[in-house]
C-alpha cells in the first residue's frame, strides 16, 4: 500500500524550488538596482516610482529595508534546505507559497523595467495576496521552535509589512501618473491622509488576525516613518501628511505590542516563554 506521507524526493524538490525562486528574486533585485545592467527603479517609468513622485512615496532611505528582507530570505532559504527541515510538516505547507512570493517579487522588478505602471500594480497586488496567504498558513500552523519563528515567520512578516506599504505607494504612483487628472492635485493631501488612516486600520486588523505578529508592523511602520520624513524634508512637501504618517507608524507598532502584553501573542511570545 502506498504511503500518504510525502516522499523524500518531493521534499527535495520543494527545497530546490525555494532555492531557485529566491535565486531568481536576488538576480532580479541586482538587475533592478542597476548592478547587472538594468535601470535603477527610481529612474523607471518616467520617475513615477521615485521617492519624490507622490505624497505617499517614502523617502529614498526607506528602501534600504529591502536589504534586510533579502538577507532574511537568504537565511530562510539556507535554513529550509537543511536536512532537519527536509520532512518538516510546516515547511511542506509553506515552502511553495514562500517560493511564489519570491518569484512575484522578482517579476515586479522585471515588470517595472519592461512593462507599464499598471502591470506593476497588478504584480504587487498579487504579491501582497500571496504574502497574506502565506502568513495565514503560518498562523494556522504555529511555530514550535525559535528557529522556525526567526527564519520563517519573521521573514514572511517583514516581507508582508513592507509590501503592504509598497502596494499603496505603487498604486498611488500609477493613479497620479496615468489616471487622476491634474486638478486632483489640490486634494492630494486629503486623499493621502485618508489612505494612511486606511493603512493603519488594515495593519491593526492584520495584527489581530495574525495573533499579534510584530514583524509586519515593524516593516509597515518603517515605511510610514519615511513617508513622513519624505513629506517633511523633500518635495512634494506636506506637513499634515508627515505628522499623520508618524502618528500612524506609532499606532501600527503599538497594536501588536499591546496584544502581546495582554496575551503573550505574536513572535515575542516564544522569546518570552
Amino acid at each position: 500500500m502506498m504511503s500518504s506521507t510525502p516522499s523524500r524526493s518531493s521534499d527535495l524538490t520543494r527545497q530546490i524550488v525555494v532555492i531557485s525562486a529566491v535565486t531568481f528574486m536576488l538576480i532580479a533585485a541586482l538587475f533592478g538596482a542597476g548592478v547587472l545592467g538594468g535601470t535603477p527603479v527610481q529612474d523607471l517609468q518616467g520617475g513615477a516610482l521615485s521617492a519624490t513622485s507622490t505624497v505617499l512615496a517614502p523617502a529614498a532611505q526607506a528602501f534600504s529595508i529591502w536589504s534586510v528582507i533579502y538577507l532574511f530570505m537568504i537565511a530562510y532559504t539556507i535554513w529550509q534546505a537543511l536536512p532537519s527541515q527536509l520532512a518538516s510538516d510546516r515547511q511542506r505547507k509553506v515552502g511553495y507559497p514562500i517560493a511564489l512570493t519570491a518569484v512575484l517579487n522578482g517579476l515586479w522588478l522585471l515588470a517595472a523595467q519592461y512593462t507599464t505602471l499598471l502591470v506593476t500594480v497588478v504584480t504587487i497586488v498579487a504579491l501582497l495576496v500571496a504574502l497574506g496567504w502565506t502568513i495565514r498558513i503560518l498562523v494556522l500552523n504555529p511555530p514550535r521552535t525559535f528557529a522556525e519563528t526567526f527564519f520563517t515567520d519573521v521573514t514572511v512578516g517583514l516581507h508582508l509589512g513592507w509590501v503592504t506599504l509598497a502596494t499603496v505607494a505603487n498604486t498611488t504612483a500609477w493613479l497620479t501618473a496615468e489616471v487622476a487628472p491634474r486638478s486632483w492635485g489640490d486634494a492630494a493631501t486629503g486623499w493621502g491622509i485618508a489612505v494612511i488612516i486606511a493603512v493603519v486600520l488594515i495593519a491593526a486588523a492584520s495584527a489581530i488576525r495574525t495573533g499579534g505578529r510584530l514583524a509586519p508592523a515593524l516593516a509597515s511602520a518603517w515605511g510610514l516613518l519615511w513617508i513622513g520624513i519624505g513629506r517633511f524634508a523633500t518635495e512634494p512637501e506636506s506637513t499634515p501628511i508627515a505628522i499623520t504618517a508618524w502618528i500612524a507608524a506609532a499606532i501600527v507598532v503599538v497594536v501588536p505590542l499591546v496584544l502581546w502584553a495582554r496575551g503573550r501573542r505574536g513572535e515575542l511570545a516564544l522569546a518570552r516563554s
